[in-house]
């Protein structure tokens, strides 16, 4: 059962997410991208207020860099489409389970970003979650 409402475009337009962010790490990286954006638009916190759909998340200003890209606006696949299902259920996995923020730096992974420490790194995105303090409904969230 989903956790957020979502359309059959809603589902497509999370896979292309998926895809053109997260691509190269894999099924287990596009979830975990996943898993942020769905995370943005449940707990409702910090720069994430106010986001109640999937097209709202996703074009956000600055959130995601892969829809300035051609790339994204291709036609989504259905190998994406079963990972974009699974993030919208609720499916979810360390270290996005409880993340707002990721990216890919050049080298190291700073120990926050910001101000949210660092939780892991999956291949070559660092991830960040929120303490307490900054986003508590991110942990009341399942």
């Amino acid at each position: 059962m989903a956790v957020v409402r979502a359309t059959s475009a809603d589902v497509d337009l999370m896979a292309r997410l998926l895809r053109a962010e997260a691509e190269g790490e894999g099924k287990q990286g596009m979830l975990l991208v996943g898993n942020v954006g769905i995370n943005r638009l449940r707990a409702n916190c910090s720069d994430f207020k106010g986001l109640r759909t999937i097209r709202q998340m996703i074009y956000q200003p600055h959130a995601f860099e892969a829809v300035t890209h051609g790339y994204f606006y291709q036609r989504a696949r259905d190998s994406e489409r079963a990972l974009a299902r699974r993030s919208i259920n609720g499916e979810r996995r360390w270290p996005a389970k409880f993340s707002l923020w990721y990216f890919r730096p050049q080298g190291d992974c700073p120990a926050q970003w910001y101000n949210q420490p660092f939780v892991a790194r999956f291949k070559s995105h660092c991830f960040y979650q929120p303490t307490a303090e900054t986003c508590e409904n991110v942990y009341n969230t399942f």
